[in-house]
Formats: structure tokens, C-alpha cells, sequence
């Protein structure tokens, strides 16, 4: 199933310096050029001033955000810049930016990613053996299907092995009204970030709408990898890459926490 839009935007989302690192490059990084970043109230909402100019999107964009908590937590990450500025740490910079300049007018077409994520989303496919893998998954995902049908009102069917199998109309009708709940360009670039980064559009729901916890999500995202893990240890370089991965989804949970939603 296609996810190009999704993992297109997840990609960016990450930041070229931060791929560049990844490939044991040393990424250029631009000099900061200015002395105080914090958030004032502007035009259209609150953005993230920096010695009392609007900082501004890879687009050329005003850096606007609707809520004065969300402006402040991106005019921190400006804040917390050494002699350069470096996007890998900047996590919420990134989406914001992302959203801004992506988001608003590819929203429809991202809304229909994130249900095809849940159209073959991985809690449905289940391992057969080892027991124990298969008792985990279903300790982590037995739960969120469980909320699905409760709270969306979504029943799915269970795969045993990779096999695709299709999935109801109507269930993913139900995520579809769930998904149109999130509008662009913040919430819906927030959710679209954590399906990409769980692979999973039912945990990404479930945690946004408060059925799991960021840990619970993340751990239920990658039960299998643990697993693994487990049986064969961890090597550095992934670590790495999971904690920056982490680093992200924490970001675009945050995000959506720090909006002034109803």
C-alpha cells in the first residue's frame, strides 16, 4: 500500500543535517544570527520572535502558530542554540515548519495516508510463534483494537503472518471520521508525524486521543523491534537512531498537547 506523502513528509519532518549525521557526515550548519528567540503575539495567532523579527519557514513563511504555549515551546528550542543552529534538535521548529508549508494545502490527500496506514496497520498482523512474541503483541495491541471498536465505533480483522488482508469499508469509514477530526495545518501534521513514526495509524489514534500515554504508544510501536532486541541485543548506531526517532514522536505529541483545542 502506498505511503510516499506520509514518509515524504516524516523525512523532511527529520531534517537533512540530522540524515547527514546518520551517514557519518558532519552536516553544515548554519551560524545563529541572532541574540534572544521567545514568543510575542502577532498577526493570526503567536510566533517564535527573534530579536523581534517573526522567524520564518524554509518557505519564507511567518513561523505563526495558533496557541501562545505552542510559540513558546519553538521560540525555546530557538533559545537553546548554541553558536549554530542545528535543526536534529529542533524537533518542534521542524514540524511546525512542515506543517506550514505542506500541510495546508496537501491536507486532504495526508488525511487519506494516515487510513491507509490503518488499512494494513502492523497491530493487525500477528506472529504465530514464538509464544512469547505473539503473548506481547497481544498484551500491547489487543487493547488499542479493543478502543477502536468502543471509541470508533471500527472493527478490524486479525492476520496471522504478513498476508494481506482487507480490511472492512465500514471500519475504515470510522477512521476516516476520526482522521477529519484533526485539522490541518498543526493537529493534522502532528498525527500524520506520529503514524509514520509508530507505522501505525490506530496507535497514533489512540494516543491522541488519550487511550495511551506517549511511553505506551511508543512501546506498543515497537514491540516486535524489542522482541528482537531482546533475543540479539542493540547496536549503537540504532539506538541512536531510535532515541532521535523518540525524540520526534515526543515532539509531535507535544504539539498537539500544546494546541487550543476544544
Amino acid at each position: 500500500m502506498a505511503r510516499d506523502l506520509i514518509e515524504e513528509f516524516a523525512q523532511k519532518a527529520r531534517g537533512n543535517p540530522m540524515e547527514a549525521a546518520r551517514r557519518g557526515m558532519r552536516p553544515t550548519l548554519p551560524k545563529r544570527f541572532y541574540k534572544d528567540a521567545r514568543a510575542e503575539e502577532k498577526e493570526g495567532g503567536f510566533a517564535p520572535s527573534l530579536d523581534g523579527k517573526t522567524a520564518r519557514t524554509p518557505a519564507r513563511k511567518p513561523l505563526v502558530l495558533p496557541a501562545r504555549a505552542l510559540a513558546e515551546a519553538i521560540a525555546a528550542e530557538w533559545a537553546a542554540q548554541g553558536s549554530e543552529i542545528d535543526p536534529a534538535n529542533m524537533p518542534l521548529t521542524r514540524l511546525a515548519n512542515l506543517a506550514i508549508d505542506r500541510i495546508a494545502e496537501e491536507a486532504a490527500a495526508m488525511r487519506e495516508e494516515i487510513v491507509r496506514y490503518a488499512s494494513s496497520d502492523h497491530v493487525l498482523y500477528r506472529a504465530g510463534e514464538p509464544e512469547g512474541l505473539a503473548a506481547l503483541q497481544a498484551a500491547h495491541w489487543d487493547p488499542i483494537l479493543e478502543w477502536a471498536h468502543s471509541a470508533l465505533g471500527a472493527r478490524f480483522i486479525l492476520a496471522a503472518g504478513v498476508n494481506f488482508v482487507p480490511q472492512p469499508a465500514a471500519a475504515l469509514a470510522a477512521v476516516r471520521a476520526e482522521v477529519d477530526n484533526w485539522p490541518p495545518p498543526f493537529a493534522l501534521a502532528a498525527l500524520a508525524s506520529l503514524t509514520s513514526l509508530a507505522g501505525s495509524a490506530l496507535i497514533a489514534l489512540a494516543l491522541v486521543r488519550g487511550r495511551l500515554t506517549v511511553a505506551e504508544a511508543w512501546n506498543a510501536a515497537h514491540v516486535d523491534e524489542d522482541w528482537n532486541i531482546r533475543q540479539w541485543g542493540e547496536d549503537a548506531d540504532a539506538a541512536d537512531r531510535r532515541a532521535r526517532r523518540f525524540a520526534e514522536f515526543e515532539a509531535a505529541a507535544k504539539m498537539l498537547a500544546l494546541l487550543d483545542r476544544p
